[in-house]
């Protein structure tokens, strides 16, 4: 896989100012953690701890169990596994050979992991039905194989719509630890701290709770899938200091009352991402974690952690705003209100994939994000996407404020707002929702009657509703609009 290319001028300057280093791999930062804290917890799950050591030395016999199979530099694994240690020992295994791992996200089957596996040319492809005993060999891997460079590649990462267009996004060493390493700091991180995330590893969200963690020496807290009771047990049984959650991850937990029946006070810091977080829950969520520094952070799997609230901000900041720039990183709103992007995090082209990369990036050369975004003193919020747009009868609005009232209705779980076709004014606003436990469905009066008490203007006011008994979710539990369908009228 091709190295990402960027200006001999962008080289120098990463470099000296630290955004990239050359050790920024993680067959270095394990080394560097079993060096200096060898009893250290490193992993906790299922009640057993891994430290650095013995993390290390597991690590090395994958590695030779993987060179066995024919795995050397370069070559594309494909792992389809939860929050488990398989997960670590594999992607620290493929990283010290300088292989690169491709993630497939759990929910994918049948057309979706053929498409991620033909495109990638993957040599192999784990699940949790491989037995893993079988993998790690008798005797690790020689200290005189060859250590990765920070340029090379590490993980294919898969962006939503892969059968259609496959859109994978390659990512070196040096981008996205260098992203991590910084971000650990800006967060607070330190070896002390003990990192759990909610969301699926195989998002680059979850992979950045680990590189964070691995940045510092952190210990990292698995949760094998996210269930609302066992994320609250798990806090309360391994007393997490830092918290990697979605907006729907927290708002379940909140439903299920499970703050109230749990013990939640480790947390000194809790990341929300994944979606637009309502500004009522991030509230509420201060206002239940006294202790916690409740944060916002926006990323992309073609560039990681872009903005983020710190710890240290003002209370209430992080209900809406999603932050300021992460170190290097270089942000503009264009004139159409879209959040561009460059500097040392983002990645360079897609895979195999000209037109898309094309696309992708404006003509002097800032990443589209597709995101529209507002800057407030320093800081940015994301409104919405670009392609959210609902145009009615050429008064176009984007319907996040709405969706989030709408999601603090006391009847509705979730909800998304999609155009619908009209013949006269081109396209109206579809509200589909999903209901909480026990609630009967409101009609579209009630939610309109609802609104209107919001002093939502008129034309933003949805002119049908749909109820679902689920959303299409993303592993970062994002609502897939592109999935939703509109039933036929009776």
């Amino acid at each position: 896989m091709d190295r990402p290319r960027y200006s001999e001028h962008e080289e120098r300057e990463y470099l000296a100012r630290g955004y990239w280093r050359d050790d920024d791999t993680l067959w270095h930062w394990l080394q560097r953690r079993a060096a200096e804290r060898p009893q250290a917890p490193a992993v906790v799950a299922g009640g057993a701890t891994l430290t650095w050591n013995a993390l290390q030395a597991r690590v090395l016999r994958v590695a030779q169990g993987l060179k066995d199979k024919g795995i050397g530099a370069g070559d594309v694994v494909a792992v389809q596994l939860p929050n488990t240690p398989e997960f670590l020992l594999v992607h620290l295994a493929l990283a010290r050979l300088g292989a690169v791992m491709c993630t497939v996200h759990m929910p994918y089957r049948g057309a979706e992991i053929e498409a991620i596996l033909a495109h990638s040319g993957a040599k192999l492809f784990f699940t949790s039905a491989y037995p893993f005993s079988e993998l790690e060999a008798a005797a690790p891997l020689p200290a005189e194989h060859p250590a990765p460079d920070a340029r090379d590649a590490f993980l294919l990462l898969y962006t939503s719509g892969t059968t259609a267009s496959p859109k994978a996004v390659p990512h070196p060493y040096r981008t996205l630890l260098g992203n991590s390493r910084m971000g650990s700091r800006e967060h607070r991180l330190t070896e002390r701290s003990r990192i759990l995330c909610a969301a699926p590893l195989s998002h680059l969200y979850g992979l950045y709770s680990l590189h964070c963690a691995w940045a510092v020496g952190a210990c990292t807290v698995l949760l094998p899938a996210y269930k609302p009771d066992e994320l609250a047990q798990l806090v309360e049984r391994e007393r997490p200091t830092a918290l990697w959650a979605g907006p729907a991850h927290m708002a379940a937990c909140r439903n299920a009352g499970l703050f109230e029946r749990h013990d939640w006070s480790s947390l000194e810091l809790a990341i929300v991402s994944g979606s637009i977080p309502p500004a009522p829950l991030m509230r509420e969520l201060a206002a239940t974690l006294p202790g916690c520094a409740v944060t916002q952070l926006w990323g992309m799997t073609e560039l990681q952690a872009g903005l983020y609230t710190r710890p240290s901000d003002p209370p209430g900041l992080s209900a809406t705003n999603a932050g300021r720039p992460s170190p290097g990183t270089e942000v503009r709103i264009a004139a159409d209100g879209e959040l561009q992007v460059r500097g040392p995090l983002t990645f360079s082209g897609y895979c195999k994939n000209d037109e898309a990369t094309r696309a992708a990036f404006s003509p002097d050369g800032w990443f589209r994000t597709g995101d529209l975004a507002e800057e407030r003193g320093g800081n940015y919020a994301i409104t919405g996407r670009s392609k959210d747009i609902i145009n009615r009868g050429g008064v176009k609005f984007n319907p996040a404020d709405v969706e989030a009232l709408l999601d603090a209705h006391p009847q509705i779980q979730q909800a998304a707002i999609v155009p619908m076709p009209d013949p006269v004014l081109g396209e109206k606003a579809c509200a589909f929702v999903t209901l909480r436990p026990g609630c009967d469905a409101p009609s579209l009066d009630d939610v309109v009657r609802y609104l209107h008490a919001k002093e939502i203007a008129k034309n933003k006011l949805p002119e049908r509703l749909v109820v679902v008994a689920e959303m299409p979710l993303t592993p970062t539990r994002k609502i897939m609009k592109g999935r939703l369908r509109l039933p036929e009228e009776a």
